[in-house]
Parts: C-alpha cells; sequence; structure tokens
C-alpha cells in the first residue's frame, strides 16, 4: 500500500499557534483595585483604628456615668436636649471624616512614588494593565473607594454607640424610642455621605490630583515637594505685594466651596441642614477645579509612562 495514501493530511501550522485571550478591562480595573486595597491595607485599617478607640472611649464613658449621664439629659429643654445626645454622635462622624482626609492625601501623595521606590514599578509594568487604569484606579481610591468606606464605617460606628445607649436607657427606666427620634441615624449617615463627596471630594478634587501628580513625578521627599512650592509662592506674594490672594485661592480648596459653610454650632450631619445641590453643581469654581484635576492627572499618567525606577 502506498504510504502517501495512508498519511493524513496535517493541520496547517497556524492552527497550532495559541489564540491570544482578550482580558476584559474591567477585569483589568479590579486586579488593579485588588492590588491597591492590597498593598495599602491602612485605607480600612486608618479608619477602623479610629473608629475602635472612639468607640473604646464611648463604652467606657458609658460604664462610668451610665443613669446620672441619662437623668441629666431627661431635665434639659428639648432643643438643649438633642444637641447633647447628638454631640458623641457628630464627633464620631467627624474624626472620622478626619481620617479619611488625612489617609487620603498620605495615600496620593506616596502611591506612584513608592513603586518606584521598590522596584515593583517593573513587575507591574510588564502585566496588561496601561499607565492610564493605573492611575485612574490609584485616583478612584481619594474619590470614590476610601470616602464611601470611611462613612460606612461612621454609620457601624454610629450604631453600635446607638446600641450601647439603648442598653443604658433601658437600665435607667428612660425611653429608648424617643433617645433614637432624636439620633436620626440613617438621615444623618446620608447627610454625612453628601457632604464627604461634595466638599471634600469633588470641591478637594485638585488637591487629590496634584499630591498624585507629585508622587509620579518626585523622585525623594514627594511631601516636600508637594507643599513647599505653593507656600514659597504665597510667602513671596505677601513679602513683595502684601497680598495674599494664591493663599486665599489654595484654601478655596479647603473650604468646600457653596457647601462648605454651616451655621455656627450646627454639623453637616444635623437634619436641620439646608442642602443646595444645585447651587453647587452650577458653581464655575467646581468644574475648573475638576478640569485642573483632569490636567494634574493627565501629566501623572505621562510621567508614569516614561518615569524610570528611583
Amino acid at each position: 500500500m502506498n504510504m502517501q495514501t495512508n498519511a493524513m493530511p496535517s493541520p496547517p501550522l497556524e492552527a497550532h499557534a495559541a489564540v491570544p485571550k482578550v482580558i476584559p478591562a474591567t477585569q483589568h480595573i479590579y486586579w488593579a483595585l485588588r492590588r491597591e486595597f492590597w498593598e495599602n491595607r491602612f485605607i480600612y485599617l486608618g479608619p477602623l483604628a479610629v473608629a475602635a478607640l472612639f468607640l473604646f472611649g464611648f463604652l467606657i464613658h458609658s460604664m462610668i456615668h451610665p443613669a446620672n449621664s441619662m437623668r441629666a439629659l431627661a431635665t434639659l429643654a428639648p432643643d438643649k436636649q438633642r444637641d447633647a445626645i447628638i454631640a458623641p454622635y457628630d464627633m464620631a462622624a467627624g474624626l472620622l471624616m478626619g481620617a479619611f482626609i488625612l489617609v487620603g492625601m498620605f495615600y496620593c501623595i506616596e502611591t506612584l512614588q513608592r513603586e518606584r521606590r521598590d522596584r515593583s514599578i517593573l513587575f507591574w509594568k510588564s502585566l496588561p494593565v496601561s499607565d492610564v487604569t493605573t492611575v485612574l484606579t490609584k485616583a478612584s481610591i481619594p474619590f470614590l473607594f476610601l470616602p464611601l468606606i470611611s462613612c460606612a464605617i461612621a454609620f457601624v460606628t454610629q450604631f453600635l454607640m446607638l446600641l450601647v445607649s439603648s442598653v443604658v436607657l433601658a437600665g435607667s427606666g428612660l425611653s429608648v424610642a424617643r433617645y433614637w427620634e432624636q439620633v436620626s441615624l440613617f438621615q444623618g449617615s446620608l447627610l454625612l455621605l453628601y457632604h464627604v463627596m461634595t466638599v471634600h471630594v469633588l470641591w478637594a478634587a485638585p488637591i487629590y490630583g496634584w499630591l498624585l501628580l507629585v508622587s509620579a513625578w518626585a523622585r525623594r521627599a514627594a511631601l516636600l515637594w508637594a507643599v513647599l512650592p505653593p507656600l514659597a509662592i504665597g510667602t513671596l506674594e505677601k513679602l513683595l505685594f502684601n497680598t495674599t490672594y494664591f493663599a486665599a485661592f489654595v484654601g478655596r480648596f479647603f473650604t468646600g466651596g457653596p457647601e462648605g459653610s454651616y451655621p455656627p454650632g450646627t454639623m453637616p450631619m444635623d437634619p436641620g441642614t439646608h442642602l443646595t445641590p444645585f447651587r453647587f453643581l452650577g458653581a464655575p469654581g467646581l468644574w475648573i477645579g475638576l478640569a485642573v484635576t483632569a490636567a494634574f492627572l493627565a501629566a501623572a499618567v505621562r510621567l508614569r509612562r516614561y518615569r524610570d525606577p528611583s
């Protein structure tokens, strides 16, 4: 029998070539986010530590002065009684807002510099994740995930405080239902989230963008490079012209714009807080700040693409 007739035709060589698998962009973003939470555990551990310390102090205070404090509240006028009841809840929310701001700024100023310093950028740049995806993922931490985490921790903290106070009230023979009405936990949590996202995220966005840009550029001492130029400009303006226009301009990003001012003695979580979202969204300063933030992030992407490891 002819060997050529028994031989099976071999498939073309192209059929044996491995077809590269296309990874969806959402999966790139997912793993980039996992990387950030894996390498930066302080994103959630910092607010958790603040909440745990405050809860511990609140619990100790409730155990040392349980009945006397609650009976003293019952003798106050309705307005004073409500202010005294929600004071520790406002304090807890204020501490967690402060923790969010500090953690967010610390994360922005060191995240891009650190990956060059420990040479991990050589590994991460070998993965099929673009510089745009990487920088935007890092920016999403202070712009989205950290404020949501901080507000969620604040809600859980206040809820646990409410449970502790309810137990003390029940043991003192006072009305628990009246106390829950005064606290307004869910309404206060929504107001806190609105305040954080408008004042400390959207309006303050150029601050985080600037810190990310400096982190991508500076080889050493990124915090000094972020602080010293604005400080030097403000000082020079004061010495030469005896004016503070630049300092006022920078300070606006810390004050919150239209939604950053509240009547004396009130907090953003107070139920009587008057919200003006349309005025906030219509403020030209907001959109100018967001445009400046986009420019900062675009520059950070370019710097990360061509910056060598430190």
